[in-house]
């Protein structure tokens, strides 16, 4: 089996496993999925009759593999299918999330670039010294805050006491500054011990003072030796990072009240919504098998001699 062969297949596996892991885990929820359904869609009390209707549109009174094979049929077709309790089409609701969460989670990214290879730059300068202490505790200190806590310490400091920018919406370019800050900074926590580490690493190969004294300037070694040897890791954590981002955004996004995956998916587990719920897992699914392939295909670029060891 080429190795083409064994990512498609790894990925149809997790997609599979995915699917089923999440359908299984809403079917056995406690309370009446259809109840819950109904009082979204009527938003009142219902009678029987109309709850034993909505459970027989939705599928969930044929059992749970007759359900499973209701919902994931028009799936495998491309078709996310209709919301349970408003009847519409489930993608362009979830396209209009999409693109409002998207471009928060790439402007956490672009803030957690921007502080990490600095600061891990010059904190491997003189590796020990008072700078490269403070990097790795500010690292430590950043990975073990939840996104949550940093989000309420930025809107406390910037938006309640000092009053600079606002903390809830999405209307204007500014209502991004604080969510994205919440992201980058976590995103910067973990890239910069990494990079600091595949930094030191690269520096300390034995080859290196050899080709120092053969003349070969300080910048070449650099761009040719150490930079593709910390790239390796750095590009691991930061696929994985990315597919992160937009799972991290949807709690940032509830707490900075945005619309995005975070109010769709919220009001989606609110009103026991399965097609929508398992339409943001299956994209989910989707975005780390697409960063993992990425990933493989990055490592063959910057290491020719990957692609040689799988052949």
């Amino acid at each position: 089996m080429t190795a083409f062969a064994e990512v498609v297949l790894r990925a149809v596996v997790v997609l599979a496993g995915t699917a089923l892991a999440t359908f299984a885990l809403l079917w056995h929820a406690p309370g009446d999925p259809a109840a819950a359904i109904a009082v979204t869609r009527f938003d009142s009390v219902v009678s029987e009759e109309v709850v034993a209707q909505i459970r027989a549109e939705a599928g969930l009174d044929a059992g749970f593999w007759p359900a499973f094979g209701h919902w994931i049929t028009p799936i495998l077709a491309g078709d996310l299918g209709n919301s349970s309790v408003s009847g519409r089409p489930i993608w362009p609701e979830l396209r209009d999330a999409i693109a409002l969460t998207v471009p928060l989670a790439l402007a956490g990214l672009a803030i957690g670039l921007a502080v990490s290879v600095p600061l891990a730059i010059f904190a491997t300068r003189r590796p020990g010294g008072w700078l490269d202490r403070g990097a790795v505790a500010v690292a430590s200190l950043g990975a073990a805050m939840p996104a949550y806590w940093l989000g309420l310490l930025l809107i406390l400091l910037f938006a309640v006491h000092l009053g600079w920018l606002p903390a809830m919406g999405a209307r204007t370019p500014a209502h991004m500054i604080l969510p994205a800050l919440t992201l980058g900074l976590g995103v910067a926590a973990s890239l910069t011990r990494i990079l600091r580490s595949g930094l030191l690493e690269a520096r300390g190969q034995p080859f290196l003072p050899a080709l120092a004294r053969r003349g070969v300037p300080r910048g070449r070694i650099g761009r040719d030796h150490v930079a593709p040897h910390a790239a390796i890791p750095v590009v691991t954590v930061l696929g994985l990072e990315l597919a992160f981002l937009l799972e991290g955004a949807v709690i940032v996004e509830v707490i900075f009240a945005r619309p995005g995956l975070g109010s769709f998916l919220v009001q989606a587990i609110t009103a026991r919504d399965f097609p929508k719920i398992q339409a943001v897992v299956i994209l989910t699914a989707l975005l780390f098998v697409t960063v993992n392939l990425l990933i493989d295909l990055a490592y063959r670029l910057i290491d020719p001699r990957t692609g040689d060891r799988d052949a």
